[in-house]
């Protein structure tokens, strides 16, 4: 039984209240806590029912999570980065982290335990249990996957890292004193390469390639260069794919030459469609 209490701040903090909370505990059932908020009453303050959403994530989280992983770490990266160039701008890209957030959630509803490395993004995973590390530059990304990859069964890297950062910060802002501006920029470290390098024979890697022109020849070239074990397709030519939008059109490249080709779908669906695949191919590596 899970109890999710609605009522006004002062029967909320009365303490026969909260003796009746300490008995419905003590018999083994759980108490999703209120939230502070506006009131029936029209008074503002603790008592308020947890949101919809939070209950059906709190009963997903406890008592539907699924053991197929269970026992394995897993490791994702969501989100862009962003590159200073003074105090008060960047360079960086539109990726909104639904994608590497929808795997994270699907890798842990599928009993995987999991630490999403994840860049500014607005929004972050439903699941507390999920660990996350927020970073901003290419830099803090690739220094946090270097640190966890190690102890990952299970990394998918799904973040739009930048591939160039600004030779120069400049500590004051950039006054626009002249027509033009020249920048110099120098290349970030290649995080999937780099962990695609010192990756073992039990560790399961997947990297995303977003492309706008010979896509499927680029996507299998980076699956070689890089050592991962799958190749996850983007293309901006596709409507339904792209940055910021809740659906996606995929295209995987395994290490056969083998394509698989999915339809328009959520995130959340397309999650699982990678998360499926990857479990095929650990169990044909066993």
């Amino acid at each position: 039984m899970v109890v999710a209490p609605a009522m006004d701040e002062d029967m909320w903090h009365h303490p026969a209240t909260k003796k009746n909370i300490e008995v419905i505990e003590q018999y083994g059932n759980a108490v999703i806590s209120v939230t502070k908020g506006e009131l029936a009453s029209g008074l503002y303050g603790e008592g308020r029912m947890a949101e919809p959403r939070e209950i059906v994530t709190y009963i997903e989280e406890n008592f539907f999570r699924s053991e197929i992983l269970k026992g394995k770490q897993a490791l994702v990266t969501a989100g862009p980065t962003y590159e200073a160039l003074d105090p008060v701008r960047f360079l960086g890209n539109y990726s909104s982290g639904k994608m590497g957030i929808a795997i994270a959630e699907t890798l842990y509803s599928f009993g995987a335990s999991v630490h999403l490395v994840c860049g500014p993004v607005a929004r972050t995973a439903r699941f507390e249990n999920i660990t996350v590390t927020r970073v901003t530059s290419a830099e803090e990304m690739y220094n946090a996957c270097i640190s966890l990859f190690p102890n990952a069964d299970i990394s998918v890297m799904a973040a739009a890292v930048a591939d160039y950062t600004p030779r120069t910060v400049y500590q004051q802002k950039i006054k626009k004193n002249a027509d033009d501006f020249h920048l110099e920029l120098v290349r970030t470290k290649d995080i999937l390469k780099s962990l695609g390098a010192i990756k073992k024979e039990n560790q399961f890697l997947v990297g995303f390639s977003l492309e706008t022109d010979n896509e499927d020849e680029n996507a299998r070239k980076k699956l070689v260069e890089k050592n991962v074990d799958l190749m996850v397709l983007n293309s901006l030519k596709d409507e339904a794919a792209g940055f910021g939008k809740d659906t996606n059109k995929i295209t995987i490249f395994d290490r056969n030459n083998k394509s698989y080709t999915f339809g328009v779908k959520s995130k959340t669906l397309v999650a699982v469609d990678i998360i499926e695949l990857i479990l095929k191919k650990l169990h044909e590596k066993v």
